[in-house]
């Protein structure tokens, strides 16, 4: 068997397992064996990374299974799909992986003959061509606003930068070990190299602090947002674009007839009143 090789990349996507999780499963392939293969990539690890490892300290047989893909983006893209299909996954980490998804779909579009990083083009039955954003078809999928999307590109593009810096710091933010919001995250995305490096290092220490624990503006010394003004409260402005956004996911939803898809839509919507309510809150 050629040697399997372990990608830190690969491997950081999946989420980690609990102690007490682990321990269930080192229990189960203890007793009854490797039922599932390990997804090898040109001889990479994909899929299986905890049972490959418990495996190998005990000793335990295993099978592998080879799949093929025409790039590393298409790998990631496999892993991402699988891991938010099989998963409970945090806000953190569903923002993450869509973000990835994002940015690897689209290093993909550009490389297309014809195409650029911005859009797709498809053909109607009249044979006109039509273009198509990656973020709006990636909103489609994952039930969420094409702006989310974009969002989310800058929270992964931000953990991703942070992981060049200290992968511990990165496994502390997807893990949730680390407090950190997805607006900071965003932030970072578009700061300096300090800026990153500073976080990074914090998190990795265990002294950073979120915004929610920092003493700042309390909504009552904030100007009450005159609808008259050309220009409201910047807190306010984004609570009335994330309204905005659920508003016409609602409606979307609404006319596809899609009420199964309504969890997922008004579970984002929380989560951002939750990071917008953290940067009030004392």
């Amino acid at each position: 068997m050629p040697e399997i090789i372990i990608d830190e990349e690969f491997q950081l996507l999946l989420p980690v397992l609990d102690e007490k999780t682990y321990a269930l499963l080192e229990e189960s392939l203890i007793q009854n064996g490797c039922l599932y293969p390990i997804v090898l990539w040109n001889d990479i690890i994909i899929d299986g990374h905890n049972r490959y490892e418990i495996c190998t300290k005990h000793d335990i047989p295993f099978e592998t299974v080879s799949k093929d893909f025409d790039s590393r983006d298409d790998v990631l893209i496999w892993i991402i799909s699988t891991q938010v299909a099989r998963r409970n996954l945090s806000p953190i980490q569903l923002s993450y992986f869509r973000g990835m998804h994002f940015n690897a779909d689209k290093r993909l579009v550009k490389n297309l003959p014809g195409h650029n990083q911005f859009g797709e083009v498809f053909h109607h039955n009249d044979g006109k061509p039509k273009e198509r954003s990656t973020a709006v078809r990636l909103g489609k999928q994952y039930k969420v606003s094409s702006a989310t999307i974009e969002r989310d590109a800058k929270v992964a593009t931000a953990i991703n930068t942070i992981g060049e810096t200290s992968p511990d710091a990165k496994r502390k933010i997807l893990s949730g070990d680390v407090s950190i919001s997805r607006k900071q995250l965003r932030e970072l995305a578009v700061g300096t190299d300090d800026d990153v490096t500073d976080v990074a290092s914090k998190i990795e220490d265990d002294s950073f602090k979120s915004r929610k624990s920092e003493k700042i503006e309390t909504p009552k010394s904030r100007e009450p947002f005159n609808p008259g003004t050309s220009k409201p409260d910047p807190l306010v402005a984004t609570l009335l674009k994330t309204t905005e956004t659920f508003y016409n996911d609602l409606l979307r939803l609404s006319r596809d007839n899609s009420a199964i898809d309504f969890k997922p839509v008004i579970k984002f919507f929380i989560d951002e009143l939750k990071d917008l309510y953290d940067q009030i809150s004392a």
